[in-house]
Protein backbone atom coordinates (compact mmCIF):
# COMPACT_ATOMS: atom_id res chain seq x y z
CA UNK A 1 0.00 0.00 0.00
CA UNK A 2 1.00 3.43 -0.05
CA UNK A 3 2.15 3.87 3.58
CA UNK A 4 4.91 0.89 3.01
CA UNK A 5 8.16 2.35 5.10
CA UNK A 6 11.00 3.89 2.73
CA UNK A 7 13.22 1.19 3.77
CA UNK A 8 10.47 -1.07 2.33
CA UNK A 9 10.62 0.18 -0.85
CA UNK A 10 14.31 0.78 -1.46
CA UNK A 11 14.75 -3.31 -0.49
CA UNK A 12 11.85 -3.95 -3.44
CA UNK A 13 13.66 -1.27 -6.00
CA UNK A 14 16.72 -3.32 -5.12
CA UNK A 15 15.25 -6.32 -5.59
CA UNK A 16 14.21 -5.69 -9.02
CA UNK A 17 17.41 -3.81 -10.08
CA UNK A 18 19.13 -7.01 -9.05
CA UNK A 19 16.26 -9.50 -10.99
CA UNK A 20 16.46 -7.61 -14.08
CA UNK A 21 20.73 -7.17 -14.28
CA UNK A 22 20.37 -11.16 -13.55
CA UNK A 23 17.70 -11.50 -16.55
CA UNK A 24 20.18 -9.32 -18.68
CA UNK A 25 23.24 -11.10 -17.84
CA UNK A 26 22.06 -14.65 -18.00
CA UNK A 27 18.76 -14.54 -20.20
CA UNK A 28 20.09 -12.66 -22.94
CA UNK A 29 18.95 -13.52 -26.55
CA UNK A 30 21.51 -16.44 -27.86
CA UNK A 31 22.87 -16.37 -31.04
CA UNK A 32 20.05 -18.81 -32.48
CA UNK A 33 17.46 -16.16 -31.48
CA UNK A 34 14.34 -15.20 -34.73
CA UNK A 35 14.96 -11.77 -32.86
CA UNK A 36 17.22 -8.88 -33.87
CA UNK A 37 20.14 -7.28 -31.86
CA UNK A 38 19.09 -4.25 -30.52
CA UNK A 39 20.54 -1.15 -29.11
CA UNK A 40 18.07 0.64 -26.97
CA UNK A 41 15.90 -2.34 -25.64
CA UNK A 42 17.26 -5.28 -23.63
CA UNK A 43 15.73 -8.61 -24.28
CA UNK A 44 15.07 -11.20 -21.85
CA UNK A 45 15.52 -14.75 -23.60
CA UNK A 46 12.76 -16.29 -22.44
CA UNK A 47 10.52 -13.90 -21.94
CA UNK A 48 8.61 -14.05 -19.12
CA UNK A 49 4.85 -14.72 -18.62
CA UNK A 50 2.58 -11.82 -16.99
CA UNK A 51 0.14 -13.08 -13.94
CA UNK A 52 -3.37 -12.06 -14.63
CA UNK A 53 -4.19 -8.55 -14.25
CA UNK A 54 -7.04 -5.61 -14.77
CA UNK A 55 -6.66 -2.42 -15.34
CA UNK A 56 -9.00 0.14 -16.34
CA UNK A 57 -8.36 2.42 -19.44
CA UNK A 58 -9.03 5.95 -20.23
CA UNK A 59 -12.01 5.40 -21.84
CA UNK A 60 -13.57 2.85 -18.96
CA UNK A 61 -13.23 -0.34 -20.26
CA UNK A 62 -10.82 -3.34 -18.81
CA UNK A 63 -7.68 -3.30 -20.22
CA UNK A 64 -6.30 -7.30 -19.27
CA UNK A 65 -3.48 -9.26 -20.51
CA UNK A 66 -5.16 -10.59 -24.04
CA UNK A 67 -5.83 -6.60 -24.88
CA UNK A 68 -2.31 -6.74 -25.13
CA UNK A 69 -1.45 -9.29 -27.47
CA UNK A 70 -0.63 -9.00 -31.19
CA UNK A 71 1.83 -5.82 -31.00
CA UNK A 72 4.94 -4.80 -28.98
CA UNK A 73 4.27 -2.90 -26.04
CA UNK A 74 6.26 -0.43 -23.93
CA UNK A 75 4.63 -0.02 -20.15
CA UNK A 76 5.70 2.77 -18.14
CA UNK A 77 4.36 4.14 -14.86
CA UNK A 78 3.42 7.14 -13.85
CA UNK A 79 1.21 10.51 -12.68
CA UNK A 80 -0.14 13.08 -14.22
CA UNK A 81 0.93 15.45 -11.67
CA UNK A 82 4.65 14.20 -12.35
CA UNK A 83 6.55 17.36 -12.64
CA UNK A 84 9.24 15.65 -15.01
CA UNK A 85 10.29 12.28 -15.62
CA UNK A 86 6.44 11.41 -17.16
CA UNK A 87 6.23 14.53 -19.02
CA UNK A 88 9.90 14.29 -20.70
CA UNK A 89 9.61 10.40 -20.75
CA UNK A 90 5.90 10.61 -22.79
CA UNK A 91 7.66 13.14 -24.93
CA UNK A 92 9.90 11.27 -25.93
CA UNK A 93 8.08 8.09 -26.76
CA UNK A 94 5.85 10.70 -28.95
CA UNK A 95 9.04 10.91 -30.97
CA UNK A 96 9.23 7.56 -31.59
CA UNK A 97 5.72 6.86 -32.04
CA UNK A 98 6.11 9.17 -35.13
CA UNK A 99 9.10 7.02 -36.58
CA UNK A 100 6.99 3.81 -36.86
CA UNK A 101 4.03 5.43 -37.77
CA UNK A 102 4.28 3.58 -41.01
CA UNK A 103 4.17 0.47 -39.89
CA UNK A 104 0.76 -1.47 -40.30
CA UNK A 105 -1.84 -0.52 -37.44
CA UNK A 106 -3.11 -3.56 -37.05
CA UNK A 107 0.81 -4.31 -35.78
CA UNK A 108 2.25 -1.48 -35.04
CA UNK A 109 4.19 -0.93 -31.46
CA UNK A 110 2.53 0.88 -28.71
CA UNK A 111 3.13 2.33 -25.96
CA UNK A 112 1.04 2.35 -22.40
CA UNK A 113 0.81 4.83 -19.55
CA UNK A 114 -0.28 3.40 -16.37
CA UNK A 115 -0.48 5.92 -13.60
CA UNK A 116 -0.16 4.66 -10.44
CA UNK A 117 -1.69 7.92 -8.45
CA UNK A 118 -5.49 6.49 -8.67
CA UNK A 119 -6.60 9.13 -6.00
CA UNK A 120 -6.26 12.03 -8.43
CA UNK A 121 -6.34 10.55 -11.72
CA UNK A 122 -9.46 9.61 -12.86
CA UNK A 123 -9.75 7.57 -16.27
CA UNK A 124 -10.85 10.77 -18.61
CA UNK A 125 -7.18 12.51 -16.63
CA UNK A 126 -5.32 10.26 -17.87
CA UNK A 127 -6.45 10.31 -21.31
CA UNK A 128 -6.63 13.62 -21.97
CA UNK A 129 -3.11 13.40 -20.17
CA UNK A 130 -1.50 10.85 -21.97
CA UNK A 131 -3.07 11.89 -25.94
CA UNK A 132 -2.27 15.32 -25.44
CA UNK A 133 1.72 13.75 -26.45
CA UNK A 134 0.34 11.11 -28.87
CA UNK A 135 -3.08 10.13 -29.71
CA UNK A 136 -2.18 6.72 -29.75
CA UNK A 137 -0.74 6.02 -26.46
CA UNK A 138 -3.14 3.55 -24.53
CA UNK A 139 -3.73 4.91 -20.71
CA UNK A 140 -4.53 2.97 -17.62
CA UNK A 141 -5.20 2.76 -14.72
CA UNK A 142 -6.61 0.29 -11.30
CA UNK A 143 -6.71 0.48 -7.78
CA UNK A 144 -3.70 0.60 -5.62
CA UNK A 145 -3.39 -3.22 -4.91
CA UNK A 146 -4.18 -4.03 -8.67
CA UNK A 147 -1.01 -1.31 -9.59
CA UNK A 148 1.33 -3.43 -7.06
CA UNK A 149 0.34 -6.63 -8.44
CA UNK A 150 0.83 -5.20 -12.02
CA UNK A 151 4.16 -2.87 -10.77
CA UNK A 152 5.49 -6.53 -9.66
CA UNK A 153 4.99 -8.48 -12.16
CA UNK A 154 7.26 -5.91 -14.39
CA UNK A 155 9.99 -5.85 -11.29
CA UNK A 156 9.11 -2.11 -10.81
CA UNK A 157 7.87 -0.32 -7.73
CA UNK A 158 6.22 2.67 -6.48
CA UNK A 159 5.21 4.78 -3.69
CA UNK A 160 3.10 7.94 -2.29
CA UNK A 161 5.44 10.73 -0.70
CA UNK A 162 3.76 12.57 1.62
CA UNK A 163 3.41 16.59 0.70
CA UNK A 164 6.22 18.20 3.01
CA UNK A 165 4.71 19.92 6.23
CA UNK A 166 2.62 22.95 5.71
CA UNK A 167 1.72 22.32 2.06
CA UNK A 168 -1.58 20.52 1.21
CA UNK A 169 -1.66 16.96 1.83
CA UNK A 170 -3.35 16.70 -1.48
CA UNK A 171 -0.02 17.69 -2.98
CA UNK A 172 1.70 14.74 -2.59
CA UNK A 173 4.19 13.06 -4.86
CA UNK A 174 4.73 9.53 -5.97
CA UNK A 175 7.92 7.53 -6.62
CA UNK A 176 8.14 5.32 -9.15
CA UNK A 177 10.68 3.43 -11.58
CA UNK A 178 11.64 5.37 -14.53
CA UNK A 179 12.31 2.22 -16.74
CA UNK A 180 9.63 0.24 -19.11
CA UNK A 181 9.04 -2.99 -19.69
CA UNK A 182 8.65 -4.32 -22.87
CA UNK A 183 6.13 -6.48 -23.71
CA UNK A 184 6.10 -9.28 -26.72
CA UNK A 185 2.75 -9.94 -29.14
CA UNK A 186 1.76 -12.56 -26.91
CA UNK A 187 1.98 -10.19 -23.77
CA UNK A 188 4.90 -11.87 -22.15
CA UNK A 189 7.37 -9.24 -20.59
CA UNK A 190 10.14 -9.82 -23.13
CA UNK A 191 12.86 -6.70 -21.53
CA UNK A 192 13.37 -3.23 -20.42
CA UNK A 193 14.55 0.23 -21.70
CA UNK A 194 16.49 1.85 -19.45
CA UNK A 195 16.52 6.15 -18.99
CA UNK A 196 17.96 7.99 -20.43
CA UNK A 197 15.47 7.41 -23.42
CA UNK A 198 17.04 7.81 -27.42
CA UNK A 199 13.79 7.89 -29.45
CA UNK A 200 15.65 7.14 -32.52
CA UNK A 201 17.10 4.08 -30.82
CA UNK A 202 13.79 3.00 -29.15
CA UNK A 203 11.93 3.54 -32.24
CA UNK A 204 14.46 1.40 -34.53
CA UNK A 205 14.33 -1.32 -32.47
CA UNK A 206 10.61 -1.61 -32.07
CA UNK A 207 10.17 -1.45 -35.48
CA UNK A 208 13.02 -4.46 -36.11
CA UNK A 209 11.48 -6.45 -33.81
CA UNK A 210 8.06 -5.81 -34.97
CA UNK A 211 9.29 -6.81 -38.71
CA UNK A 212 10.71 -9.93 -37.15
CA UNK A 213 8.09 -11.25 -35.27
CA UNK A 214 5.32 -10.59 -38.38
CA UNK A 215 7.57 -11.76 -41.03
CA UNK A 216 7.92 -14.88 -38.95
CA UNK A 217 4.16 -15.93 -39.11
CA UNK A 218 3.35 -14.08 -41.98
CA UNK A 219 2.14 -16.86 -45.31
CA UNK A 220 5.26 -17.37 -47.87
CA UNK A 221 4.50 -16.35 -51.22
CA UNK A 222 4.64 -19.45 -53.50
Amino acid sequence: MFNRTTVYILIAAVAAALGLWAAQHFFAPSAGSSLPQTRAVRLFEPARTLPAFTLRQSDGTPLVPGELKGHWTLVFLGFTHCPDVCPTTLAEMAKAQKQWAALPETTRPRVLFVSVDPERDTPDRIGEYAHAFHRDTIAATADIPALEQFAKSLSMVFAKVPAPEGVRADQYSVDHSASMAVLDPQGHMAGIVQPPFDPAAIAADMTALTQASFAAVSPKRE
